[in-house]
């Protein structure tokens, strides 16, 4: 499970903040009560790297990536049969 610490006293207790990471627990640290980082060992932070190969790096990668079955379409695009209400003008 990760810590929360401030940024003061991560600044203040900052070798246990790095101890803490390396053994294994993220270490997230916020700024005027948001998280704004998140300390990892060097070993979680390849895994991440590792996970993220192959990644799509653009929003047209991205669809590009996207399965492209034609006999499973109709499970992945069904629609709501609605219809439409009247309106009067």
């Amino acid at each position: 499970m990760q810590s929360l610490w401030t940024l003061q006293d991560a600044k203040n207790k900052f070798s246990e903040v790095v101890n803490a990471a390396r053994a294994g627990t993220p270490q997230v640290v916020s700024r005027r009560g948001k998280p704004a980082v998140v300390i990892l060992s060097t070993e979680a932070y390849d895994r991440l790297l590792k996970q993220g190969d192959g990644a799509p790096t653009s929003f047209r990668d991205l669809l590009l990536a996207m399965p492209q079955n034609p006999e499973d379409e109709d499970e992945c695009s069904t629609r709501m049969d609605v219809q439409p209400r009247e309106v009067e003008f």
